[in-house]
């Protein structure tokens, strides 16, 4: 299973710790969004999307790059992210917006990972930040564990 994993992580590097994560299990290559050629992309037979979670949501650049994509039918893909606070579906749907323009383009979403990060961002610097020493080797080994669904879920589906 030839796997790609588009991320950015911009602050303190906790989304690239997750992606790194991920990317050993499923032995992917990794990607910046602004690396990432839209034509090539084809040739994965999985694709994870990630991001820290900025204002709510995908760091614009994710978002940016799969409103590029062309529709990709059938095409496998998952998404992960890291914030400073939990993520509650019916408070704050971080992934919302990018499940929603992956679902425009025809991908089969196949798994969600979300975990926290250590955030630094505006009022949270006068308190030394929130999420100190997040993602930890819990997190990372969740992280891999979820990898390792994914895999199991393509290859029961293509028995």
């Amino acid at each position: 299973m030839k796997t790609l994993i588009i991320y950015i992580s911009i602050h303190h590097g906790n989304t690239e710790k997750i992606a790194k994560a991920i990317g050993e299990a499923l032995n992917a290559k990794l990607l910046k969004p602004w690396e990432a050629n839209v034509s090539n992309l084809s040739e994965y037979d999985l694709i994870g999307f990630g991001s820290g979670i900025y204002f709510q949501r995908h760091h614009k650049a994710s978002l940016n790059l799969v409103d590029k994509l062309p529709d990709a039918e059938n095409k496998e893909a998952f998404i992960f992210s890291t914030s400073a606070v939990r993520k509650v579906r019916i408070f704050n749907n971080f992934d919302k917006a990018l499940e929603d323009r992956l679902s425009q383009k025809g991908f089969d979403l196949i798994g969600e990972f979300s975990c926290r990060g250590f955030d630094t961002y505006g009022p949270f610097k006068f308190i030394g930040g929130i999420s100190k020493g997040r993602p930890d080797g819990r997190d990372l080994e969740q992280a891999r564990k979820f990898a390792r669904s994914l895999k199991d879920k393509i290859y029961y589906e293509r028995m």
